[in-house]
């Protein structure tokens, strides 16, 4: 895609309208071990990393929720546009782990540290109009006019000069960056620890078993 001359800006969103992601199958990722949590983990920060370092502006157009995994995507597009029903999570302190997509540190940067810790610490869902207010989305829409919106900023971006753009990105995610990358390597570790403690195993079986988790501290 890269490569593709008559790519402008890409727009990336969610299959239906309940959900942009709704996160990992947690089913399958209890019984993970260290080393898979950690190919896991691997596997998201390439994603995260393509989209953030993708030559052309991405924008994420959330419709419904989006929770783990699809929060953090949507935090390394550049610009974020949310329907009104549209949710925003981390909540993988439930689970007994931690994000490890990058949330941690994306989600510090765009928002606060503040607003992050308590996102993260308390694992609930924000609505799209407090995600407004804190810097995580650009825009709020209705769910109707959603893609449409997107879909104007893309083509008003589009008509810009595209090395100027890519350019901008570039120097502008070089604001941001500081040691991103050995603040991400510290954020995989801790995922995959994660995997080795007894709250990951109950946090995810309370989970698929419906019931309040019993956390022990390890």
């Amino acid at each position: 895609m890269e490569a593709e001359p008559e790519l402008h800006v890409v727009v990336l969103t969610g299959a239906g309208d309940r959900a942009f992601s709704a996160g990992a199958d947690i089913d399958h990722m209890r019984t993970a071990s260290a080393l898979q949590a950690r190919s896991y983990a691997q596997r998201g920060h390439q994603a995260t990393a393509r989209l953030e370092s993708f030559p052309r502006p991405v924008i994420a157009a959330v419709n419904g929720y989006a929770l783990g995994g699809g929060c953090e995507l949507a935090l390394a597009c550049d610009l974020r546009l949310a329907s009104e029903d549209a949710r925003f999570g981390l909540p993988e302190v439930n689970l007994g782990i931690l994000p490890g997509w990058g949330g941690t540190q994306r989600l510090a940067r765009t928002t606060s540290s503040g607003f992050a810790k308590e996102l993260i610490f308390t694992g609930r869902m924000c609505s799209a109009e407090e995600a407004l207010r804190q810097g995580l989305v650009n825009q709020v829409t209705t769910a109707a006019g959603l893609m449409d919106r997107a879909l104007e900023l893309a083509d008003e971006i589009a008509a810009k000069p595209a090395w100027s753009i890519a350019t901008a990105k570039e120097v502008v995610n070089l604001a941001l960056d500081g040691d991103l990358r050995g603040h991400l390597a510290r954020e995989l570790d801790a995922f995959a620890l994660a995997f080795t403690t007894a709250d990951q195993r109950e946090g995810m079986d309370a989970f698929i078993e419906k019931r309040p988790a019993r956390f022990v501290g390890h």
